[in-house]
């Protein structure tokens, strides 16, 4: 007899399910009551009871008899007095009185706040105390009754009928639509059912009455909560498929359906009231600047944001305080949701002892203004006044916070450390710390700034000095035992980490350490999947690449020698200096996005231009706005960048350069008739502008910062279709390796060895700059409450003498070495507690000692910008297409320390030859383009510090991993530059194999000290 393939048999599985450990349940044989979820653990599948049409009420969209025993069960004495007043009529004007509530305040508020009928209170359902301490609660909790109906036929007007309905306590909670493949319909014909079909004026289809409406098929799930005819909006809630869309296929060994989720975890029981209680909230939109719209929402949480917080939830309860997660969710995955969520349900949480398990929840932003949106989400999802503390202004405020033990307390990145050192004191309570973006904020010792005044020179001056910007800021002065206990983990604080691109840092802090050593997110919610799901657009869709080339002409006639890396860097510096390349530029920017941008959205497209510098920006904007202004373009234009920008004698600042203050320029930016914004440093993440069409790309970008960057675009509009990017300095095949590793799952390789720091420590002592006696000295004074400045200098004087006594290479080895000391021990110390009190000491010892050592920056020779005119400048179109992103794992490299640090020695080279290999490596005339490429090459790793500050040494082996990865990064300009050297790396494997073999083999006995120059 062959299987029933009919709607009905989906149908009727899934009513089995449901009625499953129940009352009605068409086959207890197969049941076992108290059986658990695997998931979600305490959740028990099934225990609904079985409802027919004649049931329900169509007029009150009730079913009286389960209203009438829920009442019973739980408020008899309370129905008494209702009865006592009403007499015989008190069932009917109840039930109206209760469908008149629902119909005015919707279900949601009438289970949570329940209803007042002449004098009496009653509850429509009862939710889990956060303690087991109240048996009464807990009994009455079982009380509440849930119940399916089958083709319920819901209106009064007509014969409809919806495939499913479930019922909580008689009161309408969830409908549903069924279609089976096999009988050829799928969820896109229930969903248009619900659209064409379903007419959301009948009452029970009304927004409110009923809380959300599923579209179901075997393999896939959408859900809405407010059916508005051919407008409605259906959300996927599907658990993600092999790090994209959908739902994994159940295997041939399993039974059941794909979907079977739904109805056995999500609609059990449990979790219902969970929902209610945690989840499911109407909000009433605010606009920007906090004023209410009038239009209200109701929110149902996405499969992701439901199992992340719930998981979160049940392994903070089992393992207590003292953990760390790290949640990886994509931008578009709902983080402030998600995190508002989290924290309501950490503030109510006890432990297995039903004691409180944290005293107070903190959320943190990396953001230096905090953001508004994540306040007022946790704003609009507490249920009781004065739970929610927003501090944003004096650490002092924060302390009071912390101590008096507020619920919830929202604060800046700016507040951290504050923030550590109170709660290391209090340390009698514990603390859940929900930091957003945790790869910025939780990165080394601090986060880092720019200088308040930028004064360079010139373009690459400011380019320089703006790359290495962000310096560290004073750490607080603490004892010894504080400052371990600080950077450890600490037993009374869980960290909470959410971020769309975990760095090595995070995942080491924050990851959950698989078997084999390396680690891995508790929660992931992929690039890929939320691209598939259409909650964020795909930036590499449209990526247009620009390569410059340029002529030089020298114009010296005595041919001067120079260095040969610094005379090459400065020459294409040169270039960008020059007005004619940012003009150039401008003209690209400004004609492409009149004629192939402006009309997109509707007219309403905007653009972000990102600059190199502060100085950069402030160039941009003046040359943008003459442009324009000459074209008589009906576009204005905003700069944003901190601090003050000092040029030609002329301070510019943000908000004089727009005419408004620097608070005000993203709420001007969404005026219409500003459609371009140029960025230095600023508005590259935790922006969100859904206009925002197109990008121009002058600036260097590579890993999570170009992923973040170019991530601006992604936020979805109506009308906006796709997005574009124009890149003007980096190669298609870098900005894809660069989204790679967050495009599905991220997974660091493997852990930084702790005793890399011993190594270190013996690296710097073979120098003898310093010895025991030295660091046991300044120690005791550092560390002494009445030291003063004075006396740490004369205690390191003596070292600065020795250093300077070294020769050349060793000083720079030693400085080299100091450094990655300093940084290697301020990230492990976040990730073990030392017990080594030296190491500690060597620390402190080294930070200072460090900035006091005289630097020995050479000097680059600015005459040379004298001697060269500008011959031809060109820009040319080299690439243009979509970049795409392969399906897989990416990983990210663990943190490494050069074995040894040692100075690359650059080529002296007549200026002419100089000049003959730019004009040989831009696009003109190559005499032997792959000994060019080759010599090149190996001259920029040579001097690539970044490359020998990233390379793992342990072994060749590992050595290599981080080598082809770097390799591609620093010089895909000129790979793509050489087209045919390009193909054969790309279509010859062979080829490419021996060619990256042979660089690693010269590169290997360079950093060893071979060097055949």
């Amino acid at each position: 007899m062959s299987p029933e393939i009919a709607e009905k048999a989906f149908e009727r599985a899934i009513e089995q399910g449901l009625l499953k450990n129940g009352p009605d349940d068409p086959d207890p044989s197969t049941s076992l009551i108290g059986e658990k979820d695997l998931e979600f653990s305490e959740f028990v599948p099934g225990g609904y009871r079985k409802r027919l049409q004649n049931d329900y009420d169509r007029a009150l969209c009730l079913i009286p008899r389960d209203v009438v025993d829920f009442i019973y069960a739980t408020q008899p004495e309370e129905w008494q007095k209702l009865k006592d007043y009403y007499g015989p009529d008190v069932k009917e004007r109840f039930f109206k009185r209760l469908s008149s509530e629902i119909s005015k305040r919707g279900a949601l508020d009438v289970f949570r706040k329940g209803l007042k009928d002449a004098g009496c209170r009653f509850k429509l359902a009862y939710f889990r105390p956060a303690s087991g301490l109240n048996e009464e609660i807990q009994k009455l909790y079982e009380g509440n009754l849930f119940s399916v109906v089958r083709q319920l036929h819901y209106s009064e007007r007509n014969d409809k009928s919806l495939d499913m309905a479930l019922f909580l306590n008689g009161i309408p909670l969830f409908t549903a639509e069924f279609k089976n493949p096999f009988t050829g319909q799928n969820v896109e014909h229930a969903i248009n059912q619900y659209r064409y079909d379903r007419d959301p004026h009948e009452a029970l289809l009304a927004f409110r009455r009923c809380i959300a409406h599923f579209a179901v098929d075997p393999d896939l799930i959408y859900v809405t909560t407010h059916l508005q005819g051919p407008k409605t909006r259906f959300l996927p809630f599907n658990q993600g498929k092999f790090g994209g869309a959908g739902n994994p296929p159940k295997s041939p060994t399993e039974t059941g359906y794909a979907t079977d989720y739904l109805w056995n975890r999500v609609w059990s029981r449990d979790s219902v009231l969970n929902l209610i209680q945690y989840f499911i909230h109407e909000i009433e939109v605010e606009d920007d600047k906090g004023r209410k719209t009038g239009e209200r929402l109701l929110l149902f949480p996405r499969y992701h944001q439901l199992d992340s917080v719930r998981r979160l939830i049940d392994h903070a309860k089992a393992f207590g305080a003292g953990q760390q997660y790290l949640i990886q969710h994509s931008a578009g995955s709902g983080k402030s949701n998600s995190i508002a969520w989290l924290a309501h349900q950490l503030s109510v949480l006890h432990d297995k002892d039903d004691q409180r398990l944290f005293d107070s929840i903190v959320v943190i932003t990396d953001r230096r203004v905090l953001d508004r949106q994540l306040q007022r989400t946790v704003r609009q999802f507490e249920q009781t006044s004065g739970v929610v503390e927003n501090i944003d202004t004096t650490s002092r405020k924060l302390k009071e916070a912390l101590e008096s033990g507020k619920t919830i307390i929202v604060t800046t990145l700016q507040k951290f450390p504050v923030i550590v050192e109170d709660i290391t004191e209090l340390a009698g309570k514990r603390f859940a710390v929900i930091v957003d973006e945790a790869h910025s904020s939780q990165s080394g010792e601090s986060t880092k700034s720019l200088k308040t005044v930028l004064a360079a020179g010139s373009l690459e001056e400011a380019e320089q000095e703006e790359a290495g910007a962000e310096t560290p800021e004073e750490e607080l002065d603490n004892r010894i035992l504080e400052e371990m206990e600080k950077r450890g983990r600490l037993a009374n604080v869980s960290w909470f980490a959410f971020t769309a691109t975990p760095k090595p840092k995070t995942f080491e802090l924050f990851g959950s350490k698989r078997d084999d050593g390396s680690f891995q997110a508790f929660s992931l919610y992929t690039m890929r999947q939320a691209i598939e799901e259409n909650f964020i657009l795909d930036v590499l869709e449209n990526y247009t690449n620009y390569k410059v080339y340029w002529k030089l002409l020298k114009t010296a006639q005595d041919d001067p020698h120079y260095e040969k890396g610094k005379a090459s860097y400065l020459l294409r510096s040169f270039v960008d200096l020059h007005e004619h390349a940012i003009q150039k530029k401008i003209e690209i920017m400004i004609e492409h996005f009149h004629g192939q941008i402006a009309h997109q959205i509707r007219g309403k497209a905007k653009a972000m231009i990102v600059a190199r510098s502060r100085l950069h920006a402030v160039r941009y904007k003046l040359a943008f706005d003459a442009y324009i202004k000459e074209r008589g373009y009906p576009y204005q234009s905003l700069v944003a960048f901190s601090g003050t920008v000092r040029d030609e004698g002329i301070d510019y600042t943000e908000a004089n350069m727009n005419g408004y203050s620097e608070k005000q320029t993203a709420d001007v930016f969404k005026r219409p008739e500003y459609r371009f914004l140029i960025v230095a440093n600023k508005f590259q993440t935790g922006f969100d502008q859904e206009l925002l069409h197109t990008m121009y790309v002058d600036k260097k970008l590579g890993g999570v910062n170009a992923v973040q960057t170019l991530s601006r675009l992604n936020r979805i509009h109506p009308e906006k279709e796709e997005t574009v990017v124009l890149d003007f300095v980096n190669d298609a095949q870098a900005i894809q390796e660069s989204f790679q590793p967050y495009y599905e799952k991220t997974i660091l390789s493997e852990a930084t060895d702790p005793n890399t720091i011993y190594d270190l420590e013996r690296r710097l002592e073979v120098h003898h700059v310093f010895d025991t006696n030295d660091v046991d000295s300044f120690a005791r004074r550092y560390f002494h409450p009445k030291a003063t400045q004075d006396e740490l200098y004369a205690l390191l004087a003596p070292c600065v003498e020795r250093y300077k006594a070294l020769e050349k290479e060793e000083r720079f080895d030693f400085r080299g070495t100091l450094t990655d000391y300093i940084r290697l021990y301020a990230f492990l110390s976040q990730i073990i507690t030392f017990t080594d009190p030296d190491l500690e000491k060597l620390y402190v010892f080294s930070r200072l000692l460090r900035r006091y050592l005289p630097r020995e920056r050479d000097e680059l020779p600015r005459e040379i910008q004298q001697k060269i005119d500008m011959e031809s400048y060109r820009i040319t179109q080299r690439w243009k297409g979509r970049i795409l992103l392969e399906r897989g794992n990416g990983t990210v490299e663990p943190i490494g320390v050069k074995k040894d640090h040692i100075i690359t020695f650059d080529q002296v080279e007549a200026l002419s030859q100089i000049v003959r290999e730019l004009n040989e490596r831009f696009g003109t005339e190559f005499s032997d383009e792959d000994k060019v490429f080759i010599q090149t090459l190996e001259e920029r790793l040579a001097d690539d510090p970044a490359l020998v500050a990233s390379v793992r040494v342990n072994t060749p082996e590992n050595a290599r991993l981080t080598f082809d990865h770097v390799v591609v990064d620093r010089l895909q300009d000129m790979v793509d530059t050489n087209f045919k050297l390009y193909k054969r790396i790309t279509d010859d494997q062979g080829f490419a194999k021996y060619f990256v073999d042979r660089l690693f083999e010269r590169f290997w006995k360079s950093i060893k000290g071979e060097k055949n120059r």
